[in-house]
């Protein structure tokens, strides 16, 4: 009998291995100069594992995000491969990539409050 906590926890899990996976190929195989300083963030999969919402940020901001997603798209085959093998998934997850202004946000914030705690 299956344990259905852990049944629960399986997407969680996938989308940890997928993380791991997603960022070795974008350090070791993925060359296209829109995906320089990209930083991958967080992946949430559907329960049933066939769609991975990939999350990243970049080091010059949302203006670059663009830019970004575009090249994710265009390795989208690759990298898809590249999982399926990986992962030993039996579907490798369609993906889908959004930039991510959570990092740029916390700057901001740290930023005003620095600003604000010398102003006194």
């Amino acid at each position: 009998m299956k344990d259905m906590q852990s049944d629960g926890r399986r997407p969680e899990r996938v989308a940890e291995a997928l993380l791991r996976e997603l960022s070795a190929l974008l350090y070791r195989d993925l060359k296209d100069p829109r995906l320089r300083g990209v930083t991958l963030t967080d992946v949430r999969l559907t329960p049933d594992l066939r769609h991975a919402r990939v999350y990243f940020s970049h080091l010059q901001g949302a203006q670059r995000g663009q830019e970004a997603v575009e090249g994710f798209h265009s390795a989208t085959g690759f990298i898809r491969q590249k999982i399926g093998r990986g992962l030993g998934l039996r579907y490798a997850p369609a993906l889908h990539f959004e930039y991510d202004p959570g990092i740029e946000r916390a700057a901001r914030i740290d930023a005003l409050l620095r600003k604000d705690h010398f102003k006194d």
